[in-house]
């Protein structure tokens, strides 16, 4: 079990916490970023990473082409290369294999030597910071785990996609067993293809009493949705915690499609009022937890590549359930009360947004 860690709820003490990190790295610095935008925040850290790759480190972005479209023009990373930042884009657009522009790297991953790694929600942009966007920044959740063997696992799966290569022992190994230690668990192994939807699959069906779920982005698959009213129907308790105020209006009124079945089932659900929330996260029964990038949503568990970090690590249960009940004091709770006042737009939006879930 992994003791030392920090969890961060806001993106500058995030920000400020990976700044500093990046300063004192002394051999590496690896990272994956699905937005790494050429504002105000992206540029703070284009600087750090051209300073530590000036000091003689092994200095490495990877960001993703559908992630950084339109909001980080070439020449932002290209100037990265040339102060010795080794930069790759993930699945650029390619005429000869158009459909791999939708398999996309959704990770957000920072390696600082061997010892360091950060993962959770946060992308690089400035609409993550109060510093910059004020009281209307995302609400995120993020991690940092100070553990050599965390890192030795982060640093292997950061490898499989740059250099497109996946070693035998991964290919030969298991996805892990979620609820005997902390682990580390991605998709971008073949072999472990379905490892972020069994990850949800676990939780609900090892659930006891309380279910608490965070996401920003909710379309479930058939067998989640079951899953979801089967706990409620042992006496497991299961609260939904989304947006009320989303960066994708389309994707919430496909949420809100569904939210008759699951009320009728007994789920509580609730929307987060005061900004746009954009964290992943579940507590189940207080001891277990998972924290990372992976939405619960068709996109997330059959399209993108992710990567969760999930712990029965007390301290961090009782802290991702406390930021849920601090996050519920400002959500509305949804009733079937609720749904009757949505208007016959979004009503025909959502259904629309069913019909595509699958791509959005």
């Amino acid at each position: 079990m992994i003791d030392n860690h920090q969890l961060f709820f806001e993106g500058d003490a995030l920000y400020e916490d990976m700044l500093q990190g990046i300063s004192k790295a002394q051999e590496r610095v690896w990272m994956e970023s699905y937005i790494f935008a050429a504002d105000r925040t992206g540029q703070r850290f284009a600087a750090a990473l051209k300073k530590a790759a000036q000091r003689g480190l092994d200095v490495r972005l990877h960001v993703d082409a559908a992630g950084i479209l339109f909001v980080t023009p070439m020449a932002f990373l290209n100037a990265l290369k040339k102060a010795g930042v080794q930069v790759r884009v993930f699945h650029r657009w390619s005429w000869r294999d158009p459909w791999r522009y939708n398999r996309r790297n959704h990770c957000k991953l920072l390696l600082l030597d061997e010892h360091h790694v950060y993962l959770g929600g946060f992308n690089i942009h400035d609409e993550s910071s109060r510093q910059c966007v004020g009281s209307g920044r995302w609400h995120d959740t993020h991690i940092r785990l100070d553990a050599p063997e965390m890192a030795h696992q982060a640093a292997e799966l950061f490898q499989v996609f740059w250099t497109r290569r996946v070693p035998r022992r991964l290919r030969r190994s298991t996805p892990p067993d979620l609820f005997r230690g902390d682990a580390l668990v991605t998709n971008r192994i073949p072999r472990h293809r379905h490892a972020l939807r069994a990850l949800f699959h676990q939780g609900l069906s090892h659930a006891h009493s309380k279910v608490l779920l965070t996401t920003p982005y909710f379309a479930p698959d058939r067998r989640t949705r079951n899953q979801l009213t089967e706990a409620v129907s042992r006496g497991v308790e299961v609260r939904l915690l989304l947006p009320a105020i989303s960066d994708n209006r389309l994707v919430q009124m496909t949420a809100r499609f569904i939210y008759d079945r699951l009320l009728r089932a007994g789920v509580h659900i609730h929307e987060y009022r005061p900004r746009s929330i954009h964290a992943k996260t579940i507590v189940v029964d207080g001891a277990w937890a998972s924290v990372g990038t992976a939405n619960l949503d068709y996109r997330s568990l059959f399209h993108n590549y992710e990567i969760n970090y999930t712990t029965i690590n007390p301290s961090i249960c009782r802290a991702l359930e406390a930021q849920f009940a601090e996050d519920l004091n400002e959500s509305s709770e949804i009733t079937l009360e609720t749904l009757s006042r949505f208007s016959w737009w979004e009503r025909l939006g959502g259904r629309l947004g069913w019909r595509l879930r699958w791509w959005l």
